[in-house]
């Protein structure tokens, strides 16, 4: 026996609350753009600057007693990792601790690097500082532009391929469906000021991919049942395709969810934000292919060619054009 968590046959009208489920979203996105003009964001060492360093000691690295070492120090923004090589001694252990820089300067003071070394050598006696490196504050505007650049440049070539693929409806919906799923991921950190740094922006990425995947299977069935009931009204393929992908939809989130609630509960504290930005984007994501992208559509209109003799028989799609 197959599991089955949706039956194959549904028939659920994704439309009935089309205005709620829409205008719900819009009110979201704009609470999420005032959170983020409000609040900001809690920027991490990669865009705010500070002083990575690298540790090595005969001692296990742990990650938990180093951070309560540094406590109360209370140097703000402090990232501890475990660093892994294949290469390393058998006595060889390193770790990478990130500090913020303090009170607007370009690095931590020696003073405070002499003050870390002495907290964390109570808990491990023989551990040395290794390397001692610095991010100033041009370098993380430079690093905050290029996350810019990169989230955008990722929507636009997706835009691009959509446009090509289907019809330009589809790609307003697409881009509709992206700019929800981000904003609403931005929103939600800036709400309760969750780190924000590199990873998070690989996280974006990751979001960005998913959404658009998902809503592309929807859009490719849309394009089918199109060409096969080619009197049918458009809220009626728009609500059969969606219908017809909902088995594959909640079967792909709800394995990937799986995964992604391990590792929030047993990952760390290290990729805890990654994760949770994840999580959060593949939610959204879910309810913007169904909810949002084909709503955009449906809104445009796409209007299909009865010049035929026997509009109930097969056609090719490209002859569907725009109201």
């Amino acid at each position: 026996m197959r599991l089955r968590l949706i039956p194959d046959q549904t028939n659920i009208d994704f439309f009935k609350a089309a205005r709620v489920t829409f205008g719900a979203s819009v009110v979201a996105l704009i609470l999420s753009i005032a959170a983020f003009f409000a609040f900001g964001l809690n920027y991490g060492i990669d865009f705010r600057g500070g002083t990575t360093i690298r540790t090595e000691a005969v001692e296990p690295v742990d990650v938990s007693a180093y951070r309560e070492a540094l406590v109360p120090l209370e140097l703000g923004d402090v990232s501890i990792t475990e660093v892994f090589d294949p290469g390393f001694d058998d006595d060889q252990n390193v770790a990478s601790i990130r500090i913020q820089a303090q009170d607007g300067a370009e690095s931590v003071e020696a003073e405070t690097i002499d003050a870390v070394r002495a907290a964390l050598q109570e808990v491990a006696p023989s551990l040395e500082f290794a390397a001692v490196e610095s991010v100033g504050p041009t370098v993380s505007q430079e690093l905050i532009r290029s996350a810019i650049y990169a989230v955008l440049g990722a929507i636009a070539a997706i835009v691009i391929y959509i446009w090509l693929r289907f019809e330009w409806q589809f790609a307003v919906g697409g881009i509709v469906a992206l700019v929800h799923d981000v904003g609403l991921t931005i929103g939600l950190f800036s709400l309760l000021q969750i780190r924000f740094d590199l990873a998070i922006i690989a996280a974006l990425l990751t979001i960005v991919g998913y959404s658009i995947n998902d809503t592309v299977v929807v859009f490719d069935r849309v394009r089918e049942n199109l060409r096969k009931y080619k009197v049918m009204p458009l809220v009626d393929v728009l609500n059969l395709s969606a219908n017809e992908t909902l088995s594959r939809t909640m079967m792909t989130s709800g394995t990937t969810l799986l995964a992604l609630l391990a590792l929030l509960a047993l990952g760390g504290d290290v990729i805890r934000g990654f994760v949770f930005a994840i999580t959060w984007g593949i939610l959204v994501g879910t309810y913007s292919s169904i909810y949002i992208a084909k709503n955009i559509v449906l809104m445009l209109g796409v209007k299909r060619d009865w010049s035929k003799k026997n509009p109930a028989t097969g056609g090719r799609y490209a002859d569907v054009e725009a109201d």
